[in-house]
């Protein structure tokens, strides 16, 4: 039997992780940025061992924010009676894919993380968005 508030909680409750996981993800790309920065402007082997560091923490942050965001897109077709729910969960899926190529200068690595940062700040926006809408029901 269909129970609407359940539902709702539920999606919530995807929503409120999704939302988590893609600032962790934010705050992860953010450091291995910084620590980026630091060792192309003469960083020693530190840095740059702190820059893969952070990079593959980056990488657990943004595959556990696609699992979160793809279970929110779930939860989020289990209500059924509120126009507007539907998360653009495409874009989203391959930003990790995107970010993690294999690169091998360190500026292109700037811009693909500053190019995931922002696919994260979108989906943040959107996630935002409809927790807004599922909790004004």
């Amino acid at each position: 039997m269909y129970n609407r508030d359940r539902e709702i909680r539920e999606a919530i409750n995807a929503g409120e992780r999704a939302l988590s996981s893609l600032r962790d993800a934010k705050r992860s790309l953010g450091s291995a940025r910084g620590w980026g920065i630091v060792d192309m402007i003469g960083g020693r082997g530190f840095s740059g061992l702190m820059k893969h560091v952070k990079v593959g923490d980056a990488r657990n942050s943004l595959n556990q924010a696609k699992a979160d965001l793809d279970r929110f897109s779930r939860e989020l077709s289990d209500v059924r009676d509120i126009q507007g729910l539907d998360i653009e969960i495409g874009n989203f899926l391959t930003f990790a894919d995107f970010f993690f190529d294999g690169f091998f200068a360190d500026i292109m690595v700037q811009s693909k993380i500053r190019q995931a940062q922002d696919k994260i700040d979108d989906a943040i926006d959107q996630v935002e968005s409809l927790l807004r809408k599922l909790r004004s029901n």
